[in-house]
C-alpha cells in the first residue's frame, strides 16, 4: 500500500472538490448561454421577418409582383471592399429570406432560399429543415392584411461557430486554470502545514528530558490543542522519566548497606566454628533481611504514591476501619518500642473518598514515625474526627519535637532527625505527603498537647 503525505493528499482533495464544482457550473454556464444565443438567432430571425414586413408596407404582394422568375431572386453576397474588415459572423450566404402571395406563389426570395417549397397552412413560427446540405433555422410570419407570407431563415453554421467558440473558451479556461490552480494549491497547502514543520523541528531538536513546553510562534488555532496535549505528554513523560531514575537511585543508596550487612553476617557465619556465634551471626541476617524487606516495601510504596497509580479507583472508605488494620498490623513494632498507643475517634466509622492503599500507608507512616521518636514509656494518640468540610487526622506524641524552623525540612526523601530511635529510612514522612496531596489533604506539624513533642495535623476535604 502507497502511503501518501498529507500535503499530497490535501493537494488532490482541494483540486478534486474545485473540479467537482467547476464542471457543473462550467456545462451550466454553456448550456445557458447556447440557450441565450439560441434565443437571440431566433429573435433576429423574427425581426428580419417584421422588417420586410414594414419595407413592404402598404405597397403590398401586387407591388412586388412582376418579371420573370430571375428577377425575383435577390443576391446574397455583397462586394468585398477593401477598405472594410468582414467579421467572422457577417456571411450573407448563412441568412436568406422568402416572400410569397397568399396562394404561395414566389415573389422574392434569396438566391440560397428560393429552392425551398412555400410554408404550409400548419407550419409553425420556427422550424428545423435540411435544405442545399445545410441545416436551417426558419422563421414564418403571414402578414393577412398585405396579403403576404414572410419567410427568413438563418444557417446552423453561425451557431455552430458560435458554439465552438464557447466550447474553447471554457474548455481553455479549464485546461489552462486547472494546472495552474493545481500549483497555487500545492503552494499554498504546503505554505498552510509549515507550522507542522515547525512543530517537527522543535521536536527534533528538543534536549532529553527537557522540561521546557514546545511554544510556536503564531500557531493556528487548530494546532494549539495538540500543542497542548503534547506539552502536558512531554511534561509527563519527563516526571517518569525522573520518577525511574529517582527510584534507581533510592533503591542503590538505601539497599547497599543492608545487603553489606547481610553479607557480613553470612560470612561470619560461614566462617566460624563457634556455634554459639554462627546462630548470634544468622540472627543479626534474618534481622537485616526483615529490615530489608521492610526498606524495599517503603520504597515500592514511594514509587507508587509518586506515580500517582493507585491501587484502585476512588471510593468511599471507612478511615476508622483502616486505621484499625494499621494498628494490628504495626503490633509488633509497637511492642517493641515500649510505648503506648492510644486511638481516639468521635464515631463507629469516618467516611472519605480516597484510595484505601494511600491512606493505609499514610496513617502506617505516621504512627511508625512518631513511635521511632518517642522513649521508652512514652506515649502516641492517634485522634480521627469529623466536621462538615473535613475529616481531620491527628497523631502527637511526647517526644522531642522538632524546631520550628526544621518543620519544613522533614519532608524532604531521605531526611532524618537525630533524635530518632533505632534505623530510620527518612522516607516516611514524604510518604505522608504524597498519599495528602493524592487526597487534597494539607499536613500541619503543630505542637503536641502533651507539652513536648509532635502533633501532625492532616486534614482531608470531605468533598475530595
Amino acid at each position: 500500500m502507497i502511503r501518501s503525505s498529507l500535503r499530497g493528499r490535501l493537494r488532490w482533495l482541494i483540486i478534486l472538490v474545485m473540479v467537482a464544482v467547476l464542471l457543473p457550473l462550467a456545462v451550466l454556464s454553456f448550456q445557458r448561454t447556447m440557450q441565450e444565443v439560441n434565443e437571440l438567432s431566433d429573435g433576429r430571425l423574427a425581426q428580419s421577418a417584421r422588417t420586410l414586413q414594414v419595407l413592404i408596407g402598404e405597397e403590398g404582394a401586387e407591388a412586388l409582383d412582376g418579371g420573370d422568375q430571375d428577377d425575383k431572386l435577390m443576391p446574397i453576397e455583397v462586394p468585398e471592399a477593401p477598405a472594410v474588415q468582414r467579421h467572422r459572423y457577417s456571411f450573407e450566404s448563412e441568412v436568406g429570406f422568402q416572400v410569397f402571395d397568399t396562394s404561395g406563389r414566389s415573389i422574392m426570395a434569396t438566391a440560397n432560399l428560393a429552392a425551398l417549397p412555400p410554408p404550409g397552412a400548419g407550419d409553425a413560427n420556427f422550424r428545423d429543415i435540411d435544405a442545399g446540405g445545410y441545416r436551417w433555422r426558419l422563421f414564418t410570419l403571414r402578414d393577412e392584411t398585405h396579403g403576404v407570407v414572410i419567410r427568413t431563415g438563418e444557417r446552423y453554421d453561425s451557431r455552430h461557430d458560435i458554439l465552438r467558440a464557447l466550447w474553447f473558451d471554457h474548455a481553455l479556461s479549464l485546461l489552462i486554470g486547472l494546472p495552474l490552480l493545481g500549483l497555487l494549491v500545492g503552494w499554498a497547502v504546503k505554505r498552510g502545514l509549515r507550522p507542522l514543520e515547525s512543530l517537527t523541528d522543535a521536536l527534533g531538536s528538543r534536549a532529553l528530558g527537557s522540561r521546557e513546553p514546545i511554544v510556536l510562534e503564531q500557531a493556528p488555532l487548530e494546532l494549539q490543542p495538540v500543542l497542548d496535549a503534547l506539552n502536558g505528554q512531554l511534561q509527563r513523560l519527563a516526571d517518569a522519566l525522573e520518577r525511574e531514575h529517582r527510584f534507581s537511585a533510592d533503591v542503590a543508596h538505601e539497599l547497599r548497606t543492608p545487603l553489606a550487612s547481610i553479607m557480613l553476617n553470612i560470612e561470619s557465619a560461614t566462617a566460624t566454628g563457634d556455634p554459639d556465634e554462627a546462630a548470634t551471626s544468622l540472627a543479626g541476617a534474618r534481622h537485616n533481611v526483615a529490615a530489608l524487606a521492610r526498606r524495599v516495601e517503603q520504597l515500592l510504596v514511594l514509587a507508587r504514591l509518586e506515580s500517582g497509580a493507585a491501587l484502585e479507583q476512588r471510593r468511599s472508605i471507612d478511615l476508622v476501619g483502616v486505621a484499625i488494620d494499621v494498628i494490628e498490623e504495626l503490633t509488633p513494632v509497637i511492642a517493641e518500642c515500649g510505648a503506648e498507643l492510644g486511638f481516639i475517634h468521635d464515631s463507629q466509622a469516618a467516611w472519605v473518598l480516597g484510595h484505601e492503599a494511600a491512606l493505609g500507608a499514610l496513617l502506617r507512616n505516621l504512627i511508625e514515625n512518631a513511635m521511632r521518636h518517642v522513649p521508652v514509656g512514652g506515649q502516641v494518640q492517634l485522634s480521627l474526627s469529623q466536621d462538615a468540610r473535613f475529616t481531620t487526622i491527628e497523631v502527637a506524641d511526647d517526644g522531642p519535637g522538632i524546631p520550628l524552623e526544621r518543620r519544613a525540612a522533614v519532608f524532604a526523601r531521605f531526611h532524618r532527625e537525630a533524635t530518632g530511635r533505632g534505623e530510620g529510612y527518612g522516607l516516611g514522612l514524604s510518604i505522608v505527603q504524597r498519599a495528602a496531596e493524592l487526597h487534597g489533604a494539607s499536613i500541619d506539624l503543630l505542637d503536641s498537647p502533651f507539652g513536648r513533642g509532635l502533633r501532625v495535623k492532616v486534614s482531608i476535604p470531605r468533598s475530595s
